[in-house]
């Protein structure tokens, strides 16, 4: 059967739908646009994607269709299942769209502070703090996504009432379940509030050294100077004493400890300290002093104290000076080097 404008019955309600999703992909293409825009005026953000545009243009078409449905059939049994699965899809896709605008909302707030080459250790704070309330939002989006498409369904909103009267006895049961997980979690936001570790800092954990790489709701991973990751949980910065090398600034002092003879030229190795510390750039020029520290048993002991902007560069100086004055020490006095250091061996 054609109405008077020549189309046939059936294909008007098609058309309806057709026309919500062309205003759906046209409002995508719109906002897009503007972003783009946004994103020119902000250079930090120039490399990013529009992580937003597939959610944005699903929500939209899946509202738009539902509504057209609405207005263009009528009611009947296929009519009521394809809107129950259009509702279900578009609380997915609402979710996705709020987690995705969660996470161009933290790249515009790092991108303020990237630009701030002059204080890296408040990056790394807001980088912290930010990354464990978006791994906190998301959860807690995917929680009700999935709560309000289950309350959707007919069978599960009627067991709402059974479930409510036994939430007492649920909760405690879950609470003795999740004990440990809950604590990391907590663990997790306190140690990003707190500031007791950020991104980046370097810390010292179960006679480990290494970077913090990843602070997330239940654990923490560092990454050690070998390559390896060490996985920790959350609880373990909250209850077991650990050093953070980097806790106010990066800047760091060390220590060379080298075993000798009595008869070891201290004066010449003090002025050789002094030439190799300004013949490199590991040494931040603050600390560099060589002492006696000890003499017992016929060994006398040097500590050489030196400083550097880093855990990274400490490691190195540190290296760099013991390597070259216990070679000159092996060829030009070897008589001030104790019998196992003439072996090979060294402290």
């Amino acid at each position: 059967m054609e109405n008077t404008n020549g189309l046939p019955e059936f294909i008007r309600p098609w058309i309806v739908v057709a026309i919500g999703l062309v205003a759906a992909l046209l409002i995508t293409v719109v906002l897009t646009f503007l972003f783009s825009r946004f994103r020119r005026r902000m250079p930090a953000l120039a490399g990013t994607g529009i992580r937003g545009r597939t959610p944005i243009l699903l929500t939209l078409a899946f509202a738009f269709t539902k509504i057209s449905m609405t207005l263009a059939f009528k009611p009947s049994q296929w009519t009521d299942l394809w809107q129950f699965l259009l509702l279900l899809a578009l609380f997915a896709s609402i979710a996705w769209l709020l987690i995705a605008l969660i996470g161009t909302i933290e790249e515009v707030i790092l991108a303020k502070y990237r630009t701030d080459g002059r204080n890296p250790r408040r990056l790394s704070k807001i980088q912290t703090q930010i990354g464990l309330l978006r791994r906190v939002a998301t959860a807690l989006i995917i929680t009700l996504a999935v709560s309000g498409a289950l309350l959707t369904i007919p069978e599960v909103r009627a067991l709402g009432a059974g479930i409510l009267a036994s939430a007492g006895l649920i909760s405690v049961v879950a609470a003795l379940a999740v004990q440990s997980s809950l604590a990391n979690i907590f663990a997790g936001l306190q140690i990003a509030f707190t500031d007791a570790i950020r991104v980046n800092d370097t810390v010292v954990v179960e006679g480990e050294r290494g970077n913090i790489e990843e602070i997330t709701l239940t654990y923490v991973v560092i990454l050690l100077l070998d390559g390896r990751r060490l996985i920790v949980p959350s609880t373990y910065f909250t209850a077991t004493p650990f050093e953070n090398w980097s806790r106010r600034n990066t800047d760091i002092m060390g220590y060379v400890f080298l075993d000798l003879n009595w008869n070891a030229p201290v004066e010449h190795l003090r002025t050789r300290t002094e030439q190799l510390l300004s013949a490199t750039d590991l040494w931040d020029g603050r600390v560099g002093t060589l002492n006696v520290t000890d003499a017992v048993g016929g060994i006398m002991k040097i500590t050489i104290m030196v400083t550097a902007r880093n855990a990274g560069d400490l490691w190195d100086l540190r290296n760099f000076i013991r390597e070259h004055l216990v070679a000159e020490l092996g060829r030009d006095y070897p008589e001030a080097l104790p019998e196992p250091l003439l072996r090979g061996g060294s402290s």
